[in-house]
């Protein structure tokens, strides 16, 4: 049976070869074969595709930020937040304790601060009272002499007087210096003694009183910071996308509590070929098509193009992050298939041919062959953008005519 095919086969072949060479209209039928298209006006849309999952562009997974016990639990999965909203709440009564302990604390280093002031300022008080006592006079006395040699010497200096005289005046200025110096370390009473001590005692307490002060304030930042993060909040408005645990269990700092996100803002990452990765621009807009939702066609941007690429059969790609809007009772869910366009580049109004039409001259130039009457002629054109399938035509053509495709 095998054989008999071969030889119908190659029967039918001669009989058509047979045809051919026996029609006399074949070779003007071979040229009328050659197809005509219009030059036409339109828009054109330069692309690169990619696909990929949906995903949520912001979310969050929060936790409390101290252990302990649920209290409350606000929420349920899918009910939607407000940022600021609590969401989750430990039992704090423990933790208030603490707060109102610190606050205490505070309030008594306080008023230890308060009272070491209080002692450091009489101490020096008592101190300048004990030397006003036993030095004024004297000391105010040798003090106006130092005064008065320093002005002398300066005075010298500023004359330009005789060296006996300049050596004069500093022997005289030593002098007075020397005598108020003995006459300080002289009336250096024991009482005097006293008060300085007293001064650094009193300047030591209020060093540590302070020091006290600083770590009750930190006691109480802590405590405060413990209560507050024994209450889950919304950090932004979304949805609860799934709760973790259930009032009454007693959880870590590493549980996640309350799944969030935003559903208003989702995100498209796409693998993009290297041949391509050149064109795309964060910026550029790109049209998003959902398999599970046909009549529905989103919009979004470029947000992110990865630096390093990944090697998959062979080829390198690299991630294209695309964000987009979603409108209200779109039905677009987290984890659906899309097909991302992104738009390298687009002309609207343009005249366009086939690229098929688009041909070369001797030189190398773009050229097309335009039907003048019943003969086709061959003309220089300038192109612009193509999408693969179509051309723009800068100039060289009108609206209208008539180009061979092939």
């Amino acid at each position: 049976m095998k054989s008999w095919r071969i030889i119908t086969v190659l029967l039918l072949c001669l009989v058509l070869a047979g045809a051919t060479a026996c029609n006399p209209f074949a070779d003007n039928q071979q040229e009328t074969s050659q197809q005509l298209v219009e030059v036409v006006r339109g828009d054109l849309i330069v692309s690169v595709s990619g696909s990929g999952s949906i995903e949520v562009s912001k979310e969050a997974r929060l936790a409390f930020g101290v252990g302990g016990r649920i209290d409350k639990i606000y929420v349920d999965e899918g009910d939607n937040v407000t940022e600021g909203d609590a969401l989750a709440k430990l039992d704090t009564s423990a933790l208030e304790l603490a707060l109102v302990q610190a606050k205490v604390a505070l309030t008594q280093a306080q008023l230890a601060v308060n009272s070491a002031n209080v002692t450091l300022r009489t101490a020096k008080h008592s101190l300048d009272e004990a030397r006003d006592l036993y030095t004024w006079p004297e000391i105010k006395t040798a003090q106006a002499d130092v005064d008065d040699a320093k002005a002398f010497l300066q005075y010298v200096i500023d004359m330009g007087l005789s060296e006996p005289t300049l050596a004069y005046a500093q022997a005289r200025l030593t002098a007075a210096e020397a005598k108020l110096d003995a006459m300080i370390h002289s009336y250096d009473t024991e009482e005097v003694a006293i008060k300085k001590m007293e001064v650094e005692v009193a300047e030591q307490t209020l060093a540590l009183r302070q020091q006290s002060l600083e770590q009750a304030q930190q006691s109480l930042e802590h405590a405060q910071k413990q209560l507050d993060e024994a209450t889950i909040t919304a950090p932004f408005n979304g949805i609860v996308a799934s709760v973790g645990a259930d009032e009454g269990d007693t959880v870590l700092t590493t549980t996640t509590i309350i799944h969030l996100i935003d559903l208003t803002s989702m995100e498209l990452k796409v693998d993009v070929d290297e041949i391509d990765i050149p064109g795309v621009e964060v910026g550029q807009r790109v049209i998003i098509d959902v398999d599970a939702l046909p009549d529905v066609e989103f919009e979004g941007e470029v947000t992110f193009i990865s630096l390093l690429g990944k090697e998959e059969a062979g080829v390198v790609l690299y991630e294209v992050t695309i964000g987009f809007g979603v409108p209200e009772g779109s039905g677009l869910r987290v984890g659906m298939s899309a097909t991302a366009d992104i738009i390298i580049d687009e002309r609207s109004n343009v005249l366009l041919v086939p690229d098929r039409a688009i041909k070369q001259d001797s030189q190398g130039n773009p050229m097309v062959k335009v039907m003048v009457g019943e003969e086709a002629q061959e003309r220089p054109v300038v192109i612009g953008i193509s999408d693969g399938f179509d051309t723009e035509i800068v100039d060289g053509l009108n609206e209208g005519e008539v180009v061979v495709e092939r």
